[in-house]
C-alpha cells in the first residue's frame, strides 16, 4: 500500500498544524497549575472532547471495525458501550465531588489523605509503570498501523509519532492536550463518517442493501443475556454478553475514569465541579455513538469485501486501513491517516502530561518538602507556592514530559523485537491498573478501620490473583477489573483487620 503526495502533504500539514498550535497555547505559560490543569478553568465540553479522544487509540479507531467485519461478527460490543454510560453516571455523583475538594493535583493524593504517603506513593508508581508500558506498547501498534500504509519502516513511523506529540506536549500542556484532543475527536469521527458513506455510495442500493446485509448475517445482533454454561459457552469466559459488557463494563469505568490519573486530571482542571460531572456523563453517550459508528463501518466493510470487491484479510484490523489507502479519493486519505494519526497523539499526549503531573505532585514535590523541611510528614499539607518555586516545578514537569515521552518511544521500539504473544500479555498486565485502584479507592472511602499497611496489602494481592487468573484461566477480560477492585478491597480489608487486632493483643 502506498498514498498519494497530496495525501502525504495533508498529513504531514496535520502534524505540522498539531506542533504550532501547541506553541501558540504554551506561550504564556508561567506556573505548574496552568501548566497541569489548565488553570482550573477549562469549558466542560472541552473536557468531554478530551475525555473521548484521550480513549480512543489507533487500535480502537481500526480494531473496533474488525469485529464486526469478522466472519461471525456483530455489535455485542455496543453492551460494553451502555455499561460505560452506567459507570461513568456512578463515577460524576460519587467520586468527581471527592477529587474537586480542596487544590489537588493528583488522584492518588486522595490516598494520601486517607492512609498515608506510602499507599500514594505505590498507586502512583503502579499507574505511572502500568499507563506508560501500555501506552508504550499503543505507541508500537500505532506505529505498525501507520507502516503498512505509509510504506516507511516501523521504527521510523514510531519515532515520528512520539516526536511529533512530545514538542506540543511538551510546550503546551494540558490546555494544549486538551484543545488538540478536540481538534483530533473532530477529525477522526469526521473521517469515520466520510469513510462510512463513501462505502455505502459503492453498494447498488445504497444503505438498503447494507441493512439487508447486516439483517441476514446477523451483524446487527447486540444483545446477548445468556448465562447458562454449555460446551461451547461460558458467561465468564465471553466478553460480549449483556452480564460482562453492562456489569463488567460499568466496573471497568469507575476504575479507568473514577482513579487513573489521565482522565481525573480532566476533572481538576474543570471550571467546577458540575461541569466535570457533565463532562464525564456526557463522555459516555457520545462513546457509544462513537462505538455504533465503527461497528456500522465494520459492517460495511463486510458487505464491500463480499459483494463489492470479494477479498480475504489475515487480520480483521488490517480491512479499514487497506479500505482507506486503495479506495478514498485524494485527499480523503490524508484527513482519515491524519485521523489515525489523531487517535494515537490523543492517546500519547494525554499520558505524557498526566505522567508528568503524577511523578511531580507525588513524588517531587513531596522530596522538595521534606528536603526543606527536614520531614516528609506535611508532604499532603503543603505547596511551595512562590514564584520561584513554581518557575522550578514547571521547568521539571516539563523535562518530566520529554522523559516519559522518550520512555514510551523506546518501550514502542522495543516492542518491535517481541513476539505478539507477549505484546499481548504486557497490555493485559498494564490493565490490572483499574480494577486495584478502584479496590484501594472504595476501601478508603467504604471503611473507617482499613488503614495503610491494609492498603498495601490489597493492592499487591490484586496483582498477584489478576496475573494468576489472566495466564492461569480464560475468564473474559471484561471480568478483571471487577476481580482485581473486590480481591484489593477484601484483601486491603481483611489485613487491617488483622493487624489491628494482632496490635491490640500486643498491647
Amino acid at each position: 500500500m502506498a498514498i498519494s503526495s497530496f495525501d502525504l502533504a495533508v498529513l504531514v500539514i496535520y502534524m505540522l498544524a498539531m506542533v504550532a498550535f501547541g506553541l501558540w497555547v504554551g506561550r504564556d505559560q508561567k506556573d505548574l497549575a496552568g501548566y497541569l490543569l489548565g488553570g482550573r478553568d477549562m469549558p466542560w465540553w472541552s473536557i468531554l472532547g478530551s475525555i473521548v479522544a484521550t480513549e480512543t487509540s489507533t487500535a480502537t479507531f481500526l480494531s473496533v471495525p474488525g469485529i464486526a467485519f469478522a466472519v461471525d461478527g456483530d455489535m455485542r460490543f455496543l453492551q460494553l458501550g451502555m455499561g460505560l454510560v452506567i459507570g461513568r453516571l456512578i463515577v460524576a455523583v460519587v467520586l468527581v465531588p471527592l477529587f474537586r475538594r480542596g487544590e489537588i493535583f493528583s488522584a492518588y493524593e486522595i490516598l494520601n489523605t486517607r492512609f498515608g504517603g506510602a499507599s500514594k506513593r505505590f498507586a502512583s508508581l503502579l499507574f505511572l509503570v502500568t499507563r506508560n508500558l501500555g501506552d508504550g506498547l499503543r505507541l508500537f501498534l500505532a506505529g505498525i498501523a501507520l507502516e503498512k500504509v505509509l510504506s516507511v519502516d516501523l521504527v521510523s513511523c514510531i519515532v515520528i509519532l512520539g516526536v511529533f506529540t512530545i514538542i506540543y506536549t511538551f510546550f503546551g500542556g494540558i490546555k494544549a492536550v486538551i484543545w488538540s484532543d478536540c481538534i483530533q475527536l473532530v477529525v477522526y469521527m469526521v473521517g469515520g463518517v466520510l469513510s462510512l458513506q463513501i462505502l455505502v455510495n459503492y453498494f447498488p442500493n445504497d444503505w438498503q442493501q447494507l441493512v439487508e446485509f447486516g439483517q441476514e448475517t446477523g451483524r446487527f445482533h447486540v444483545f446477548d443475556f445468556r448465562v447458562r454454561s454449555t460446551e461451547t459457552f461460558s458467561v465468564l469466559t465471553e466478553p460480549f454478553t449483556f452480564w460482562s459488557g453492562v456489569i463488567g463494563g460499568a466496573v471497568l469505568t469507575l476504575g479507568t475514569h473514577g482513579t487513573d490519573q489521565m482522565i481525573v486530571q480532566r476533572y481538576l482542571a474543570a471550571r467546577s465541579t458540575v461541569d466535570a460531572q457533565r463532562a464525564v456523563v456526557a463522555s459516555g453517550v457520545v462513546v457509544l455513538i462513537q462505538f455504533a459508528l465503527f461497528l456500522l463501518l465494520g459492517v460495511a466493510l463486510a458487505c464491500f469485501y463480499s459483494q463489492i470487491h470479494p477479498r480475504a484479510f489475515e487480520h480483521n484490523d488490517e480491512v479499514f486501513a487497506a479500505f482507506i489507502v486503495d479506495y478514498l479519493p485524494v485527499g480523503l486519505v490524508g484527513l482519515t491517516l491524519a485521523a489515525v494519526f489523531a487517535a494515537a497523539m490523543s492517546t500519547l499526549s494525554s499520558s505524557l502530561n498526566s505522567s508528568a503531573s503524577a511523578a511531580v505532585s507525588d513524588f517531587y514535590q513531596p522530596w522538595l518538602l521534606a528536603r526543606r523541611n527536614g520531614s516528609a510528614d506535611k508532604e499532603a499539607e503543603e505547596k511551595r507556592s512562590d514564584n520561584e518555586t513554581s518557575g522550578n516545578l514547571l521547568g521539571v514537569s516539563r523535562k518530566l514530559t520529554i522523559a516519559f515521552g522518550l520512555i514510551q518511544i523506546a518501550i514502542g521500539i522495543g516492542a518491535s523485537y517481541l513476539s505478539s504473544s507477549v505484546i499481548s500479555d504486557a497490555l493485559a498486565i498494564a490493565g490490572f491498573t483499574a480494577g486495584i485502584l478502584l479496590g484501594v479507592f472504595l476501601l478508603g472511602i467504604l471503611t473507617n478501620s482499613a488503614h495503610q499497611r491494609g492498603a498495601l496489602i490489597g493492592m499487591v494481592s490484586g496483582m498477584i490473583v489478576l496475573t494468576a487468573i489472566k495466564f492461569g484461566t480464560s475468564v473474559a477480560w471484561p471480568w478483571l477489573a471487577i476481580i482485581g477492585s473486590v480481591t484489593t478491597f477484601t484483601a486491603g480489608y481483611l489485613a487491617s483487620r488483622l493487624v489491628s487486632a494482632g496490635q491490640r493483643a500486643n498491647n
